[in-house]
């Protein structure tokens, strides 16, 4: 399915963070947005393993494995940087001072209900952190590299049918075909990516969409 690469839908995640914000970039592609966002940007990145104010993932030659995220990934640190126990860690993110959290997911519905979890195919799901942020964090994008999976089922859905991280709690949609809105009406289309038609997106897309006035194009 053609659309936006792992990279593009980094940048385009990269956009929804705003100077001064906290943030929280979840395992898997979401930990790749640090690298897109502007480094004239003052945004202090936190991870649930006890570090605030990192930057980049680093490559293997300019790696400390001491220093890494959630995702176990080796990170570059910014100018007060700081580290604590994951006590505290999650202290910020259950007290409500995390302003964005970038959540991959596997499904999300028509409402917001975000599972991310646990696959059906997996034995032993992996929660980490993601439940106290899905609660706990002001705003929750979920970012997903393939808007369907593998078997072409659609991962939005009306109703979730994986186990759920959190309920009504997604904000902002972003997968490799398009930037949706979780509105209490439904789902608003409000991008796309190059390329893509509106068609294209509701042909993988199980709830009817709302077509935002504004639609528009990707620019990157």
């Amino acid at each position: 399915m053609k659309g936006l690469t792992r990279e593009l839908i980094c940048l385009q995640a990269a956009k929804e963070i705003k100077e001064g914000m906290y943030v929280n970039l979840g395992i898997g592609v979401p930990t790749e947005v640090s690298n897109y966002i502007p480094e004239d940007m003052e945004v202090f990145l936190h991870t649930e393993n006890g570090a605030l104010n990192y930057g980049r993932i680093l490559p293997e030659e300019e790696a400390d494995h001491e220093l890494v995220n959630a995702g176990n990934q080796p990170f570059s640190l910014k100018p007060g940087a700081s580290f604590f126990c994951t006590a505290d860690a999650f202290a910020m993110m259950r007290g409500g001072h995390i302003d964005i959290t970038i959540l991959g997911a596997f499904q999300v519905s028509e409402k917001g209900d975000l599972a991310s979890w646990k696959r059906k195919e997996d034995v032993v799901g992996a929660p980490g952190g993601s439940m106290d942020l899905a609660y706990g964090a002001k705003r929750i994008i979920a970012l997903m590299a393939e808007h369907t999976t593998r078997d072409r089922a659609p991962r939005l859905v009306k109703e979730c049918s994986l186990p759920l991280t959190g309920k009504n709690v997604v904000d902002t949609i972003i997968t490799n075909l398009a930037v949706i809105k979780v509105t209490p009406d439904g789902l608003l289309l409000t991008e796309v990516a190059p390329g893509v038609t509106v068609d294209k997106v509701q042909a993988h897309t199980e709830p009817k969409l709302i077509i935002s006035p504004e639609l528009k194009e990707m620019e990157f």
